[in-house]
Formats: structure tokens, sequence, C-alpha cells
């Protein structure tokens, strides 16, 4: 097997992990700061092991701390949203990440933005119309926005091999570190310990973030952004199933409308950039 298709292999096997962090922070009864506290105290420990146990070394320079910096945002700001609005609306807006990455391409490298990207944009931002409009009558709208925001940090995510002397696993690591040295205090405003709430807090930092990220990790090694955040897309689609299976959340009719043209936007581009960047090749 080619390293391009093992590196395809492993970006796939992050967003199925990923895709069942929407359940598990419904069912956990604590503020979303408390829940990414925790599951990246998890995380960080399995982090540390997977360090030692692969010889791994720890970077540190300006492209690791920016790297930290997008996945402290992007956990923190997905955790918070998950308990502001619908599991579906937070996933589809974080989604939105290949437009920032079009953005930050333009601005930090020049990149100027071709038709295609303007048009995907056009379109994702229509998408993201509806979803505020919605919002407006469902009270979503902070957790829509923090959503959103979380797409931003995204984009760096998917960017942390892009920048000179990157090493997104450091990133990876600094990024959880920073979430559990800061939030991880929250939990002793906690009243509610089941035994679900704490499986599905190991599951999320065992799970969804440690082995997701690792697999990330690896996968961006030898994955494009774009090609990356194309693969990702089983994330958007199994996150909500999830939750609408075993937590009975549903999304609204407004909300579905945007999440279908943002989905089809995102899709749809990436097909596209594929197929021009083979026609060069």
């Amino acid at each position: 097997m080619s390293k391009e298709r093992r590196a395809t292999l492993y970006v796939f096997a992050s967003a199925v992990l990923f895709s069942i962090g929407g359940l598990c922070v419904k069912v956990i009864p604590w503020s979303g700061i408390t829940i990414n506290g925790v599951r990246s105290l998890i995380s960080v420990l399995i982090l540390l092991v997977y360090f030692k146990i692969t010889g791994h070394k720890f970077v540190f320079n300006k492209s690791v701390a920016l790297g930290a910096v997008s996945m402290a945002g992007t956990t923190t700001l997905y955790c918070l949203a998950n308990k502001l609005t619908t599991a579906a609306n937070t996933i589809i807006l974080q989604f939105t990440a290949p437009v920032f990455i079009i953005l930050f391409m333009w601005v930090f490298f020049h990149e100027r933005p071709k038709k295609l990207d303007i048009c995907t944009s056009l379109v994702v931002l229509t998408g993201i119309v509806f979803f505020f409009v919605d919002s407006l009558a469902a009270g979503n709208t902070l957790g829509n926005l923090l959503a959103l925001l979380s797409g931003v940090c995204y984009a760096g995510v998917f960017m942390m091999n892009t920048f000179p002397g990157a090493d997104s696993l450091s990133s990876i690591l600094l990024g959880q570190a920073i979430c559990a040295a800061t939030q991880t205090p929250f939990i002793f405003s906690e009243n509610v310990f089941t035994s679900t709430a704490v499986i599905a807090a190991v599951v999320l930092g065992v799970f969804q973030l440690a082995m997701a990220y690792i697999f990330m990790s690896k996968g961006l090694e030898h994955t494009p952004a774009i090609a990356a955040s194309l693969t990702s897309a089983v994330e958007p689609i199994l996150n909500p199933i999830w939750v609408a299976v075993f937590y009975h959340e549903m999304i609204s009719g407004l909300s579905f409308v945007g999440a279908v043209i943002v989905f089809i936007g995102v899709i749809g581009y990436n097909l596209l950039k594929l197929r021009v960047d083979g026609q060069k090749n």
C-alpha cells in the first residue's frame, strides 16, 4: 500500500473516531469547559505514552505554538457549542474549515483564491446564513457562532504541517495540555458523576481525542490539507446520526437546508479541485 493511500486511511479513521464526540458530549451532564478539560487531560496522558513508545521528540517553535492554539481553540469551542446548539449544527459549521483554509492560504502564502474558491466560499456562506436565521428563532445563536469559530480554528489544525518547522504531534500535545491545565479544575464545580458520564469522558479522551489526533497527525504527513478535509467528510455525516439514534436530537428544517448547502459546497469543491489537479498532472 502506498504512503498516500495509508495516510488517507489514517485520516478516515480519525474522522470516524471524531464522529462520536457529539453523542458523548451530550450524555455528559457537565459544562462544555469541564468536559473538554477532562478529556484533554486523559488524552495528554495517552499522548505522552505514545511519545515514549515511538521515541517522538517534542518540538517547540512558533509553528508548533500556532498549531497548539488552533488545537486548543478547536476542542474548546466544539465542546462549548455542543452544549448550546445541536450536535448537527456544531459539526456542520465546524466543517466550514476548508473555506478558512482558502483564506489562510491567501493571507499567509499569498496563494490568491481562484474562481472555484470564491464560488465555494459564497455557497458555504449561503448555507451559514440558513443556520443563523434558524438560530434566531431557536435561541442557538451563540452556540452556532462558537461552532463557526471552531471551524476557523479547525482550519489551522488541518494546516499544522504547512508552516516551516511544524510538528503536528507536538502541536496536538501542547494544545491539549493547555486545555487540561486551564479547564480541568472546573470539574470541582460539577456534582453529577454517574457511570455513564465517567465512561463517556474516558471514551472522549482515549479515542475521540488521543487516538483520533494520532491518526490525523500520521495522515497529514502525506495528505494535503484540502484532501484531508474531503476524507474527513464522514464525520459530519456520522456525528448527527449517532446523536439522533442514541440521544434523539434532530436537526431543524432551516438548519437542515443550511447543512445540505454547506456539505454539497465543501464536497463539490474538493472533488472539482482534485479533478483539476489530476488534469494538470
